[in-house]
């Protein structure tokens, strides 16, 4: 299986940070197109993604800079005005791909990092290490606008979200719904819904979001199902990688680890302060 993971370099990170990029203007228009009120709008300069979502989504800020293109002052002008002018901070997610002198302009732009993420990726057509759990097995569907509030309790429920995170996570589900490219799932186990995920494609490449199970089915295979579910949706779709990102030493690394996952960078997040 070793042999079928392409090498960490700058033309494995190209795709990853495009196919993210990808996702997070998918939905963008998605937002724009169910909640106009947001002013949700996208852009992109020197090839980095310029997603805003509102002031405080987590989708507010840059994909691949750097690394699909090199920004001149001029275009992190350009970055800055169009958050700017619409209440936003300016943020960046960096691969560590891209030139050096990139981090030194943004330190004296004003930027801090705030945010480190590992980038994981494996291959679709490798098996899913280990064996499932016994038991009854967690069955996956995928579901539409119509069950989109479904997949969003079970996201707040899953990552036992509160307050402001709970809500952001409730007005996700519509919009993991509807993205064009991407598809939002459900596990259930014996007719009741214990798990959700998401996941959007691009050139080949399947980004696995999303993926938390209820506290009282944890354990249950529900995460193994979505995995499997997911990647067989990948392999029809043409796509030879799947890629998730998650916080580095977190219990969402161990498991994608287990899974067949492996790093390919950690990248940093930059906020102009």
């Amino acid at each position: 299986m070793t042999s079928d993971y392409p090498f960490a370099d700058l033309a494995l990170a190209r795709r990853l940070e495009a196919t993210e990029g990808d996702g997070c203007v998918g939905y963008v228009e998605a937002r724009a197109q169910l909640d106009p009120a947001v002013g949700a709008a996208t852009i992109e300069v020197a090839g980095a993604a310029c997603a805003f979502d509102g002031p405080a989504s987590p989708i507010t800020q840059t994909f691949g800079l750097g690394v699909l293109g090199t920004p001149t002052d001029a275009d992190l002008d350009t970055i800055e005005g169009f958050f700017a002018t619409r209440g936003a901070p300016t943020a960046h997610e960096v691969a560590p791909h891209a030139p050096i002198d990139l981090m030194a302009r943004l330190a004296d732009r004003g930027y801090r990092p705030i945010e480190v993420s590992n980038v994981m990726y494996r291959p679709t057509s490798a098996p899913i290490p280990g064996a499932a759990p016994g038991g009854p097995t967690p069955t996956v569907r995928t579901v539409g606008l119509a069950e989109a509030s479904e997949w969003g309790e079970i996201c707040v429920r899953g990552w036992e979200a509160t307050g402001e995170f709970a809500t952001i996570l409730r007005a996700m589900g519509p919009l993991a719904a509807a993205r064009r490219r991407a598809a939002a799932c459900v596990a259930d186990l014996d007719g009741v819904p214990i798990a959700a995920g998401a996941m959007s494609w691009h050139q080949g490449v399947m980004l696995l979001a999303g993926a938390c199970t209820v506290p009282e089915a944890r354990n249950r295979g529900a995460q193994r199902a979505l995995l499997a579910h997911r990647l067989g949706a990948a392999a029809s779709l043409g796509c030879d990688l799947a890629m998730m990102v998650v916080v580095p030493g977190s219990a969402s690394q161990r498991n994608a680890e287990r899974q067949g996952f492996r790093i390919a960078y950690t990248r940093t997040k930059w906020l102009k302060s």
